[in-house]
This record gives C-alpha cells, structure tokens and sequence, in this order.
C-alpha cells in the first residue's frame, strides 16, 4: 500500500494513503483515501486493519471527499468588502492578508495584547492544526487564554476528582458484558464502533439499557430505555447506589481497599431511597429498582456515558455519582466491566512540548471562558475583567452557531470595532462576520496525529492530495503570522511533520504510525481491577478532598437544574438540543448529500404537548424563552418525552428559518464542575406559527 507524503506528481497508478478521521467523536476512525492517477481522492474508507474501525466509517465521513471538493471551498484569502454579516468579500493575495493583520494585531500588542483572543475547539481532534503552532504564536503574542470549555469540561472535571483522569475501561472489552448501562449517549449516532461492540454483547446474551430523555435510535435497540428528565442523572444513580447498599450488592473487600470516601457517600446513598428519585426523575420506581439489582447482581457490568448528561447546572456532580459505581460492585476488577466517558487522559501526550507555553510573558495572561463569548465580547473594560476584546481570531470552531445565546453571540461579532480574523473551509455563519477568511486545508490535505476519547490507539494522518486553492494548513498560516511578527524563536520553524514527531516524543513509536498508520497504546486489560487509580490517593475518590477545599461539596450530589420545570409557568417545555444524526456540531451541515437526508431544522415535540398546543405534524413553530426565539419544523414524536422538547441541532443560522438556530434559547450559565455550558438546562414555550416559512435554498 503507497503512503506519500503528498499527493504525488509521478504517480500513474491510483494509491491508498492512510490517515485518520479529524472529527469529534470519541471513534477516532483510521482512514483510507483511494486518490487516482490525477491526484484526485476518489474515495475515503475505513481502515479494515484498524480493529476499532474495522472498515466501517459513519455516513457523514464516508462523503469527505464530496466536503474536501466542495465548490463552496474558500480557496483564497478573502478580506471584506460588506457589512458585517453581510458575507461579502474581496480575494486578496496572501501576503496582502498576513500583513494587514500582522498590523492589526501588533497596533493592538503595543497597548493590551491581552485584548487579542484566540477561539478554537474540536473542528479538527488533531494534536498539530488543533493545539500546537497556534498555541506558540498566542503565547509569545501575550494573548488571553481561552478556557476550552463547550463540549466536555464538566464531565472531564467529574472524571479528574473521582478518578484522577480521563480514564476508564477499554472499548473492546464492551463486547464482553453481560450488561451494558448505555447513559446519556446516541451511540447509533455519535459513537458507530463502540455501538458494534455492544451488539456483539447483545448476541452473546448481555442486556442493553439506554438512560436518556430522548427515546434515540439508540434506545429503540436497547432491552429497556428509561425516559428521565434532563438533569436528573445525578439523583437516579445516588438512588442506584442505595439499592445496592440495601440489598448488599457491593464488593465489601473492592471498596475497603481501593476507595476512599466510603462511610460519608454511604450516608448520602441512603437519603436516595428509590422513591424519591422516581418523583424527581420522571420515571417508574419498578424500573430503577428493576436497573439497581440488574446492576448490583450482573458481572460483567459496564457503563458507557457520555457528554449530553453533563450539560446541566449539575452535570459535573452527576458524571461524579454515576463514576462512582463500578467501585460499590467491583467491577472494575472485570476488563469488561467499569466506566467509560473519555479515555484521552491515558494518552502520554506532550502537549508542553507542542505548545511551549515558556513563551508567555511572565504575567500569565488572563483566561477568557469560550461558553460565554456572547457576554464577553459586548464587555467594556474594567478592572476585574481587563481590557476590551479588540481582535479575535477563530479556527476550528463556529461560535456564531454553536455558542449558547447566540442573539448576544451575533452583536458581540458584528462590533465594527472588533477585528475578526476566521481561518475556515467555508463561508460559516462566523466567516460571515470576519474582516479576513483564510483558507485553510481540510484532513486529505494535511499531516496530523491523533489520540482518542473512545478508544487507546494512536493514529497518524499522512496528506492524501495537495492543499486545494490556495488552502494552508493551520499551523502552517500560524507559522506564517509568527513570521511576519517577527518572532525568531527556532519552534516557530518546526514543520507540521516535526510536529507529529513530538506530539508523543519517545512514549509511541512513531516509526510503526509511518508504517501501519496506528499504534496501540501498552494498557492493562483491567487497568483498576486493583486499585491503582491516578488519583492523589490512588483511590476511587467518591470524596474528594480537592473539591472540598475549594468550598465545594466533596461528594456527589443532584443539583436541580436552574431553569426547572414548575417554576416558571410561562416556559413549562425543558428543552435538550441533541445533535442531528447526520450533522457534528456544525460540521457537514452545507454537505448536500447529508443536508438531503436531515431535510430541515426540527422539534421533536410529544403528541400531548403538541395537541395542547394545536401543533401538527410538520408544521412550522415557535420556540421561545427570555433570551430569544427560532423557527423550526415540528416533529410530533414519541422520541420526545412529555413535558420535554428534542431541538436538533446544530443547523448554520443561515440555513435555518429567518436566520436563526436552536442556541438562541440558550442559555450562558456555567455548570457547577469545570465551568461548561448549560445546553440541555433551558425552558421554553413552543407555539403554532401563523403563516408557512421557507426554508432557505
């Protein structure tokens, strides 16, 4: 099989180059991209030798190519020539582009660097265009921080104080338990290869139970789906644990010698009697006594969570109780028994390395967080927040559209006094607001190196096709910028393939990700079936001594959500905003092929709700609250639970009714661990439109 390092002029043959899936999902899919004679990728398949893509690929990767060769590509810099907003602009060269903004941004340097902020996340996993040369530059610029916060940091701050990481069992193992608790995760649609590892489980016999709100395509092949409410996760697991207390179900010996904290959760266990959390949550008592002892007595056990239950005022407390379990029945001592929501914690990932953050000037600059940009960006400057942000600069990321409160998102992004600079693909509804688009390469176009959430292998992305127009990749245009500042530091020439040779130093062999694509990390099957956590105690914390000296409970608890059903008759809708199956995140959603299959923005809506409300199937609805409204299609659907509106998300504003999407009713408050957005913590009303609206072509 030829692996180039580019897309390769004496080529006559076509070729299979080997690389790995950027996007975020904890699957991390090894690649294969057939590219012809001409140079051209043809097609984009799973590796069959990667044992956890095993072949398959999701249906939005399998249409890469048809994103890489899209004609909407932005294929050379672009400086406005509009409104704000307005989406018009002028092709410039690229030596035009860097040096006006090196301009801008030294003007702003010289007074208040730290009024230049950088916005990332996860449009690209990979270590070298996600968080290497970019983090050099904003790092000898003086820049804000940025508290990477939108999607995870709740259940990673969850994970940290309970288990000392982001860390948990191995994915293969699923395949064999004999009960599979599949929390708050679409598995069919986030989470493919882990979804195929439950299966096997459910051949050999194992029950399958999805917990979650939403009755997902994921719970319609499950035994048994529990409907609970959201933010409620928390109370059903404390309840889970007084069962096992009541009927005996622990490992008495796992808990004495490999937990700490065990006689004060006792005590708080107790006060959770199966009752009370059946009111609290919404469901039957039957069935959280039914999931305690199948829980309690089934061995193997494994937990599968993921990030939707962590989206609540109290999601870092729940990620925390439901951590917590394995410990009570020892199921850890089982390889396919445990917990698993991230396994990225277990990678030796030299991100000091990367990022060099002995760059920064001695004062550590001040740290912005992401999930409240609408309100930060409309701040004046004081002495508590700094100075005013003069100049943004935005990669891999789309927070016009993907930012809770998103009407506070927009004005904050059309300041004629904010320099915006958006390296992109496309015209997203946050290029739309940029002074310069730069044209950046997508996956085939680039080196990279990946680590997983969902699984324990390295993965090397090697460029399939030259850089389409004039596309560079991220670190490259940071490279690029750092010149033109002149900063001479000699990491500001490590070439992007030098930098995949250090994202791991001496702990991956590099020499087999060249030759294989992969490599696995050397990982016990069971890695705390003796203790052993990386915890300061090297414990199971279910009291953590670090929560309780920042004046935080030390041990697990439900908090009520802050917007909670009853207290507000105006809003009596909660509302959670799931991702459409076909989109991630923002990403694909201008791939026709995958636009085609989700047809239009929707609110799954329960038959009651939407009769109280003369709501029909297919009609075009209000959603609204305080911070705002959006316009979508109703979906009357026993996906949603009564009392409990599905917006699926997440739609570009442009291409959604009157311009809008689901994050205009979203709200900015933090979670109570990791300081993480709130998505699925939001009341609503829900109203029948008038008159018919269009979709925009």
């Amino acid at each position: 099989m030829s692996t180039p390092s580019a897309a390769n002029p004496m080529q006559t043959t076509p070729i299979q180059v080997r690389g790995a899936c950027p996007h975020d999902c904890p699957d991390t899919c090894a690649l294969l991209t057939t590219v012809d004679e001409h140079g051209v990728a043809t097609r984009v398949q799973g590796n069959p030798e990667h044992r956890h893509t095993d072949g398959a690929l999701c249906a939005k990767v399998s249409k890469y190519t048809e994103r890489s060769y899209h004609p909407e590509r932005v294929l050379t810099p672009l400086k406005r020539s509009g409104p704000k907003g307005s989406g018009q602009f002028t092709p410039v060269s690229w030596d035009e582009a860097l040096s006006d903004i090196t301009q801008r941004l030294q003007a702003i340097a010289a007074h208040a660097p730290e009024a230049i902020l950088p916005y990332s996340y996860a449009g690209t996993m990979g270590m070298v265009q996600g968080e290497s040369m970019d983090r050099r530059f904003f790092h000898k610029l003086g820049a804000s921080q940025l508290d990477r916060t939108i999607c995870a940091s709740a259940g990673a701050e969850a994970l940290i104080q309970t288990l000392g990481g982001k860390v948990g069992m191995k994915v293969e193992f699923f395949a064999e338990s004999q009960l599979i608790l599949i929390w708050g995760s679409n598995s069919i649609g986030s989470n493919l290869h882990f979804w195929r590892y439950a299966q096997q489980a459910k051949r050999n016999g194992a029950k399958l139970v999805c917990i979650d709100p939403r009755k997902s395509e994921t719970a319609d092949k499950c035994h048994e789906h529990i409907a609970l409410r959201p933010g409620t996760d928390a109370a059903l697991a404390l309840a889970l644990m007084h069962e096992l207390i009541a009927h005996d179900w622990l490992d008495h010996d796992y808990i004495a010698r490999h937990t700490l904290g065990w006689a004060q959760l006792r005590e708080r266990a107790l006060q959770w009697p199966p009752e009370r959390a059946a009111e609290i949550c919404g469901v039957p008592v039957e069935q959280i006594r039914q999931l305690a002892q199948d829980y309690g007595t089934t061995k193997p056990a494994a937990i599968r969570l993921n990030y939707g239950m962590q989206r609540v005022r109290g999601g870092g407390n729940a990620v925390r109780a439901v951590a917590c379990l394995p410990a009570l029945t020892g199921a850890w001592r089982h390889r396919a028994g445990g917990v698993l929501l991230s396994s990225s914690g277990q990678f030796p990932a030299q991100r000091g390395v990367l990022q060099m953050p002995e760059l920064m000037p001695a004062k550590t600059p001040r740290t912005i967080n992401m999930s409240t940009i609408g309100d930060d960006l409309l701040r004046a400057a004081s002495p508590a927040f700094g100075p005013k942000v003069e100049a943004i600069v935005v990669y891999n990321s789309n927070p016009v559209a993907v930012a809770p409160e998103s009407g506070k998102v927009v004005q904050g992004f059309a300041r004629e006094d904010l320099f915006t600079v958006v390296l992109e693909h496309f015209r997203t509804d946050t290029a739309d607001y940029a002074d310069y688009i730069l044209p950046a390469t997508t996956q085939l176009e680039h080196w990279d190196v990946h680590l997983s959430y969902g699984h324990t292998d390295v993965v090397l992305n090697r460029p399939a096709i030259a850089p389409q127009g004039q596309a560079r990749s991220n670190a490259q245009i940071f490279r690029d910028l750092a010149a033109h500042m002149g900063f001479t530091e000699p990491g500001f020439a490590d070439s992007d393939e030098a930098l995949c040779r250090q994202a791991f130093g001496d702990a991956v062999d590099y020499a087999l990700l060249e030759t294989q694509g992969f490599a696995t990390l050397a990982i016990p099957d069971a890695p705390f079936a003796e203790g052993h956590f990386p915890t300061p105690s090297g414990k199971c914390e279910f009291y953590s001594a670090r929560l309780a000296a920042q004046g935080l409970d030390g041990l697990p608890d439900h908090l009520p959500n802050y917007e909670l059903q009853g207290t507000d008759a105006r809003y009596p809708l909660a509302m959670i905003s799931p991702p459409a199956r076909n989109f991630l995140n923002s990403t694909f959603v201008n791939v026709t092929s995958l636009r085609n299959i989700e047809g239009r923005p929707v609110l799954e809506i329960h038959p009651d709700d939407a009769e109280a409300r003369g709501i029909a199937n297919d009609a075009v609805v209000r959603v609204f609250n305080d911070r705002g409204s959006y316009l979508c299609h109703a979906t009357v659907s026993r996906r949603a639970r009564p009392g409990v509106v599905n917006g699926l998300g997440i739609w570009w504003r442009k291409m959604g009714l009157e311009g809008t999407n689901v994050n205009e009713v979203t709200s900015q408050a933090l979670t109570d661990l990791g300081r993480a957005p709130t998505f699925y913590d939001c009341l609503v009303q829900v109203e029948a439109c008038p008159t018919e609206v269009a979709l925009p072509a």
